[in-house]
């Protein structure tokens, strides 16, 4: 009988929670990471994946989608888009409201490959519709509705989500904001907040948040960001970041900019996360895929442990499961992602349709998922 059910033979492991960046085999057995050595014989197992030439990550988490496909009008279906592309775990960010969430964990939380957790939406409608701002009516934010399906659900739901921009929120956005606060103090979760053409300037809307509150679109570029005129990071902001704030990227169709991104890395203003914003209107491009937002910040000038870092390790943290995701320590749930680096010249896209040339680009190559190789039609 064989010692472990999968072995991934030969690659170089980047496992930035271990501080490891070399040539490792890794095996799994019981749906967990068994071992992580230099050489373990290809006998052990019945299963092999050769990962020659290849880079083994723990499998990468995205804090930042929308699956609600059929009910969110920014949904997608979820694995297609998560685990078949190198995507273990997944968040998706506010697309269910406390109405609409028991059937968001019915229907696609409990059915998924994908490992999905969910930030509720402080509108208890969630993100229905494209022409109607889920908080334009101030009376969706329902505390009591969002505690109460909070309270019900402490497995699936790590937070709450509120969206601040005009469009969504009209002029109540400071409100609408103390009202998730209220829900995810009451909850003991963290608050994620959306930014972007916001009524209220953002650096005053971020320094209403708490140690461990996530700020997602940190680049975003539009009006009310995180720098002034002269680009400039604001002081305001620099002092969330200080005291334990997390600035997400949320790449989207409408909230990153490259110009932003470097403004911000020249003044040392790093992401603590890095997120797709994975939805219907972006995946034919400009994001396409974690990967590919990734590779954007590559080219951006971070190292691979530091990309890899920012949506594995980095994001457990922050979901506050470090102990079980985004790690290959022996004993974590057994997910991992294999991929390469492409050499060549690549066309680079970021929300505001701006491009730049890039030589290096992550492809994905394989997924195992609590220790099984993912292939779609044999799972």
């Amino acid at each position: 009988m064989a010692k472990y059910d999968l072995i991934i033979k030969g690659g170089t492991v980047v496992d930035p929670s271990q501080g490891i960046h070399e040539r490792r085999d890794v095996a799994f057995s019981n749906g967990k990471v068994a071992a992580i050595e230099p050489d373990i014989s290809d006998n052990l197992s019945n299963d092999v994946v050769d990962a020659a030439d290849a880079i083994v990550t723990p499998g990468l988490v995205d804090l930042h989608v929308h699956v609600y496909w059929g009910v969110g009008h920014y949904g997608i279906e979820a694995d297609p888009t998560q685990v078949a592309k190198g995507v273990t775990t997944a968040v998706d960010a506010g697309s269910a409201g406390a109405w609409t969430f028991p059937a968001f964990r019915r229907y696609v939380m409990e059915r998924s490959v994908t490992r999905l957790f969910a930030l509720l939406n402080i509108s208890s409608m969630g993100m229905i519709s494209p022409k109607i701002g889920e908080l334009e009516d101030l009376r969706w934010a329902d505390v009591e509705d969002a505690t109460r399906v909070g309270h019900a659900n402490p497995d699936h739901i790590l937070g709450i989500k509120v969206r601040l921009s005009q469009p969504l929120t009209a002029n109540h956005d400071v409100d609408s904001l103390k009202r998730a606060i209220e829900a995810a103090e009451e909850l003991g979760k963290f608050v994620m907040i959306h930014v972007g053409n916001s009524f209220t300037p953002m650096e005053d809307l971020v320094g209403m948040l708490r140690p461990g509150d996530v700020v997602t679109h940190a680049y975003h570029g539009n009006a009310h960001g995180a720098m002034d005129d002269a680009g400039r990071v604001y002081d305001g902001i620099v002092e969330a970041q200080n005291r334990g704030v997390v600035f997400d990227i949320g790449h989207g169709r409408g909230s990153f900019s490259f110009e932003s991104a470097e403004k911000a890395l020249a003044q040392n203003f790093f992401p603590g996360n890095i997120s797709s914003d994975l939805h219907i209107y972006n995946i034919e491009g400009p994001v396409h895929d974690q990967l590919s937002t990734l590779s954007k910040f590559l080219h951006l000038g971070l190292s691979l442990d530091e990309v890899v870092r920012l949506s594995t390790s980095a994001t457990a943290q922050v979901m506050g499961h470090d102990d079980e995701i985004g790690t290959l320590k022996p004993g974590a749930t057994g997910d991992a992602t294999v991929m390469r680096i492409a050499e060549g010249k690549f066309t680079f896209v970021d929300s505001l349709d701006a491009t730049v040339e890039g030589t290096r680009k992550l492809e994905h190559v394989a997924t195992i998922k609590s220790g099984r190789l993912y292939q779609p039609y044999l799972w």
